[in-house]
């Protein structure tokens, strides 16, 4: 890791020269930075895609971005965990940024399951650091709402929400409660159901990759 960066990361190769879109893919709990590497595997030869890895060590190549205990009510997260590796990657889009001169207009951050959480939670706490955020299998913590913007900041943001049908580890319910908060914060999104359990499938990378062409494009 380079000391100008706080985190950890691998970027698609060939990384391209002078970069004119960011794309930053967040791990899902005990996952890591490798685990994404083929979701977008047909972005623009000018989109710099890096994938951080999560800052706590959950065993073996096992990273995350906070602690969660799955219960009979849902899942409980360790909010301080959560809320830390929110502002570390505020503090890593930026660094990102400043490094490859990228605007935030060009900047999508998208990520699986508790990577998806985290998207969501960086973008609507901070849009002016984004275009966009996605939400692959994942879900809008309630906990940020304090740190949501007013409705005016976001509303240039784009959202995209993929979600299985038969999920049984974040049910489908959290895809429509997600789809709902950005309703009623006025953030332009698309929101697509799959016949599919926890995962990513190839019509959801397929779905998510032209969603994130558009936004690089600016469609």
């Amino acid at each position: 890791m380079s000391e100008q960066f706080d985190l950890m990361f691998v970027s698609k190769q060939p990384q391209p020269k002078k970069p004119q879109a960011l794309v930053v893919l967040l791990h899902g709990v005990g996952g890591n930075e490798t685990n994404l590497v083929d979701l977008l595997a047909d972005a623009s030869p000018d989109t710099l895609v890096v994938m951080p890895r999560g800052p706590m060590a959950m065993g073996a190549g096992q990273y995350g971005w906070f602690r969660v205990n799955f219960t009979s009510t849902g899942p409980v997260i360790n909010e301080a965990e959560a809320e830390q590796s929110r502002q570390t990657l505020l503090k890593f889009v930026a660094q990102l940024q400043s490094a490859y001169g990228i605007s935030a207009e060009k900047t999508v951050i998208a990520g699986f399951s508790q990577g998806g959480i985290l998207s969501a939670s960086v973008g609507l706490s901070a849009p002016h650091l984004v275009a966009g955020f996605g939400i692959l299998s994942g879900r809008i913590l309630p906990e940020i709402k304090p740190h949501v913007a007013e409705k005016a900041q976001l509303a240039h943001l784009c959202a995209f929400i993929g979600h299985g049908e038969y999920d049984r580890t974040l049910p489908v319910m959290w895809a429509h409660r997600s789809d709902e908060v950005l309703q009623e914060l006025g953030v332009k999104h698309q929101t697509r159901l799959y016949p599919m359990d926890h995962g990513i499938s190839a019509t959801i990378q397929a779905d998510f990759s032209c969603w994130v062409h558009d936004i690089a494009s600016g469609v």
